[in-house]
Order: C-alpha cells, then sequence, then structure tokens
C-alpha cells in the first residue's frame, strides 16, 4: 500500500462534487467508531485495574498464615535431604483452628512420609477455609495490570466492530447506488467508435 499523505486521509471533509451523503456519513460513523473504541477500552481497562488491584489488596489484608498439623501420616517414604532440601510432596490431610475458634481440616501439599502431628503452614481467608498463599504487591500489580489490558482490549473490539460492520454496510449501499447509476448511464457509453 502506498503512502497517501493527509489529502488522501482527510478526503471526506473537503468540499467536492463528486462526495455524497453516505461519504460524510461514513466519514462520522469513523470518527465516532474510533473514539469510542478508545474511551471504552481505556475505561473498561483502568475500571478492571481498579477493581482487581482492591481485590487483591483485600486478599492481603485479610488473609492469614495459620500453623496447621498432619492429622495422619502422609503417604509415601520419608526421604533423607539434606537440612533445607525440598523432598518429594503429596497431599496430606491437616487440621487448624480458625480465628473464631472453629475446627477446620483440608489438604495440602506436605513433605512424603511426614508423621502425623508434624507442622504445616496454610494460609485461610476471614472464614478459617483454606486458600492460596495471596501475592505479594508487585505480583498484585503486574496481575491487575494484565487483567486491565485484557479487559480493555476486549472492551474496546465492541465499537471497533461496531463500526466496522456499519462502515461495510455503507460501502454496499454506496456501491449499490453506483450499481443503478452506472446501469442508468452506462448504455449512453457503451457505444464503440470504431
Amino acid at each position: 500500500m502506498a503512502f497517501r499523505g493527509p489529502k488522501a486521509w482527510l478526503w471526506r471533509w473537503r468540499r467536492n462534487p463528486l462526495k455524497r451523503r453516505v461519504d460524510v456519513v461514513e466519514a462520522w460513523v469513523v470518527i465516532g467508531a474510533w473514539l469510542a473504541t478508545l474511551a471504552a477500552g481505556v475505561l473498561a481497562g483502568l475500571a478492571a485495574t481498579a477493581a482487581v488491584e482492591h481485590g487483591l489488596a483485600r486478599e492481603r489484608v485479610e488473609w492469614r498464615q495459620v500453623v496447621a498439623q498432619l492429622t495422619e501420616k502422609a503417604p509415601g517414604k520419608a526421604a533423607d535431604h539434606p537440612a533445607g532440601a525440598i523432598g518429594e510432596q503429596v497431599w496430606g490431610k491437616v487440621g487448624w483452628t480458625a480465628p473464631d475458634g472453629s475446627r477446620h481440616t483440608g489438604q495440602v501439599r506436605v513433605g512424603a512420609g511426614s508423621a502425623a502431628g508434624t507442622a504445616a503452614t496454610v494460609w485461610t481467608d476471614s472464614h478459617g477455609e483454606l486458600v492460596t498463599k495471596p501475592p505479594t504487591p508487585a505480583q498484585a500489580h503486574m496481575r491487575s495490570s494484565l487483567i486491565g489490558v485484557l479487559v480493555g482490549l476486549s472492551a474496546a473490539a465492541v465499537p471497533f466492530v461496531g463500526g466496522r460492520v456499519l462502515c461495510g454496510r455503507l460501502e454496499r449501499r454506496r456501491m449499490t447506488q453506483w450499481d443503478r447509476e452506472w446501469a442508468r448511464f452506462g448504455p449512453r457509453w457503451g457505444h464503440n467508435t470504431l
């Protein structure tokens, strides 16, 4: 595609005897679609980013680290590992007490062959239910930014696609008008000059 310069992009706004009403309408549709696309994308992206960031910050405040104990021996054999080394991890049943004093049980990853009563650190929500470890502020910022970008792009796609569909319909209408006029004037020009 060749570079067309600013005059080629602005032809719908110049005075021209060949310009039709559908050309002006299409120009306004294009401008409106681009403005709506930009506004929808930015506003939806910022709103989603703020909502996710707020939710993750609330999780960091409300979720607590609790020490739970294995209620039964973990499956598998305990491997001989040097101090600090992590061996095979298996699912083990643990029990813990919630902040309200109620007793809870669940399954977490523990070392294979761990004895009953072995301490395991778990994260719980305000109701004492198991949750994953909350993200750090940096992780929360990255996650909320990515979600905001995806939501913004998705929201921007709606007016963009709507504008493209409307421009396609206007183009078909313009071609129909050209066909009607060509059918009317074309036979007059069809004579051979040989």
